[in-house]
């Protein structure tokens, strides 16, 4: 088991390997897809920053907050996975969700040093290990505001790194 907390340097993403078993500890972001094309779109004018929101060595996370936790939705949702460009190059180390990506996606996290892990859909177990949580930006968006959450080894698999796929068959 590798235990990371962020900020995750590019050094620790570039070790990683499909198949790698994961924890995640320290501040994490969430959003799914009514706020990352926002997110995105602060990326894009420069304004990130200016939000609080500071993206360097850090998680996304595709999830909506609840009062019954958090679970993983499927990242390879147009607005989500189509997130994944502009937010490594803003510093998401590791994009964190489930199902299989684009053969494109996985090539461009190795571009921007950023991986993507895979969660498995326990929201009582990740409940657990989320010592709190607030809304970053965008609480228009209710349970899919952009929310930073602080976490304690959060699990995770790396299902993409190295521009190699855990789905490439």
């Amino acid at each position: 088991m590798i235990k990371l907390t962020t900020p995750i340097s590019r050094e620790e993403i570039n070790k990683l390997k499909v198949g790698d078993r994961i924890t995640i500890s320290g501040s994490i972001y969430t959003g799914r897809d009514a706020v990352l094309p926002k997110v995105v779109k602060l990326a894009d004018e420069g304004r990130l920053k200016e939000a609080g929101i500071d993206l360097e060595g850090n998680v996304m996370f595709h999830t909506a907050v609840s009062p019954a936790g958090v679970g993983p939705t499927s990242s390879n949702k147009l607005d989500i996975e189509g997130s994944m460009e502009v937010l490594s190059r803003e510093g998401i180390r590791i994009h964190l969700g489930k199902g299989a990506l684009k053969k494109e996606t996985a090539e461009m996290l190795r571009d921007n040093d950023s991986v993507y892990a895979v969660i498995p859909p326990v929201t009582a177990l990740l409940k657990s290990k989320t010592l709190s949580q607030e809304v970053a930006a965008f609480p228009e968006e209710g349970m899919e505001a952009l929310h930073r959450l602080e976490v304690v080894e959060f699990p995770a698999v790396i299902a993409i790194a190295g521009g190699k796929s855990i789905y490439d068959k």
